[in-house]
């Protein structure tokens, strides 16, 4: 199973797999970070697709084409933003990624690249956020066969080495 999880550190936009993960807003309009890099290397056909969506609630996910992206199609899911761990945001996050893998599954899509969703403006603590990630990954690699590669993109070096020390841990 860990042979079918990877760490980058580099730029989600240029990964070439099934679907790119998005770490958006409940608007799906475009933003910062990770959503505003994704948004723009897509081109203005995504936000023409995403403005049909009517938004997407905090934890649940929506699928569109990838566009000028390497990658063919995007997940965009919203992540919780962290208010100290007591209103639900470990399962919020939990189920991002669990829809995430849903979504990929019923499209049948077997390669996904993640950034780590909801550690950037919204806050969430690197590490619990990056196991959460990585146990999701493990069950849904348990329970979708077909997936054959989930790729996390950090963008720095530390997050790349938080990813690569939690999944000794995890896929142990």
């Amino acid at each position: 199973m860990r042979d079918k999880v990877e760490v980058l550190q580099g730029d989600i936009t240029r990964v070439a797999v099934d679907a790119i993960v998005n770490a958006a807003n409940s608007s799906l309009l475009g933003g910062g970070g990770v959503d505003g890099a994704i948004h723009r290397a897509a081109g203005p056909e995504l936000l023409a697709e995403c403005r049909t969506l009517g938004g997407c609630p905090t934890g649940e996910a929506r699928i569109t084409k990838g566009y000028r992206l390497p990658a063919r199609h995007v997940i965009h899911t919203v992540g919780p933003v962290w208010h100290g761990g007591g209103r639900g945001e470990p399962e919020l996050l939990r189920s991002c990624y669990r829809n995430c893998f849903r979504l990929a599954h019923e499209n049948g899509l077997t390669g996904l690249a993640f950034p780590a969703i909801s550690t950037g403006v919204y806050g969430y603590p690197k590490g619990p956020a990056c196991r959460i990630a990585l146990e999701e990954s493990k069950a849904a690699l348990a329970s979708y066969p077909e997936l054959e590669k989930i790729i996390f993109v950090a963008f720095s070096a530390e997050d790349a080495q938080i990813y690569r020390e939690t999944m000794q841990e995890v896929f142990q």
